[in-house]
């Protein structure tokens, strides 16, 4: 059993999804960022960051934090969406969503949803970076169905952050790789059952 400590949010979406993918039994517990429960002691004895999410492993008494390292951890585990001849790709595109994607648009939400009119210094910069990642995506998804050959754990880890494109002022019809990509992924179950198991619930945005 996996104990899964997280919430609704693109890095918590990408575990859920990809333990429904792995069909394999976990214990889902609501860790709440509105009530600041990621700053209670008991939390972070098990994420030294306040952040989610966060599994043990009970199986193998391994705690890890970082979704990146999460992913990482369970498809070496269960050798699923990690594909060998493919691994060091399936690597550098996982790294470029934390380094990148996450960060970049992460900056797009607070700026052109969280707290739009703030700043129109902030919110030009956050609708480039936002823009710029999309056109990396849209031209590596131009040579493949996927991010890398197959669907992988880069693909888990890029489409819960391309899922708020809305928050991002990004239409998906500009970026025709990106939505066939998008769409398809979508329309996985385990996507759709991984979108909503902890926090808000919401319908997954088609454009």
């Amino acid at each position: 059993m996996i104990d899964l400590y997280s919430s609704s949010t693109p890095n918590g979406r990408k575990i859920t999804i990809l333990l429904e993918e792995l069909e394999i039994d976990y214990n889902p517990i609501l860790i709440s960022l509105d009530k600041k429960e990621q700053f209670l002691p008991e939390f972070s004895k098990i994420s030294p960051t306040n952040k989610i999410p966060v599994i043990v492993d009970k199986e193998s008494n391994q705690t890890i934090f970082e979704s990146g390292a999460i992913l990482l951890y369970l498809a070496k585990k269960y050798n699923k969406f990690l594909n060998q001849k493919d691994y060091w790709n399936v690597v550098q595109w996982l790294f470029f969503q934390m380094a990148y994607v996450g960060p970049m648009l992460g900056q797009a939400h607070q700026y052109l949803f969280y707290h739009k009119g703030k700043s129109k210094f902030a919110e030009e910069k956050s609708k480039g970076y936002s823009k710029n990642v999309y056109q990396i995506l849209d031209g590596q998804l131009s040579k493949n169905n996927y991010i890398c050959n197959n669907y992988s754990i880069a693909d888990i880890a890029v489409w819960p952050w391309v899922a708020r494109f809305e928050r991002h002022q990004i239409n998906l019809k500009n970026y025709p790789n990106v939505l066939r990509w998008y769409i398809n992924i979508s329309k996985r179950a385990a996507v759709i059952k991984g979108y909503n198991v902890i926090g808000d619930f919401n319908e997954i945005p088609i454009p």
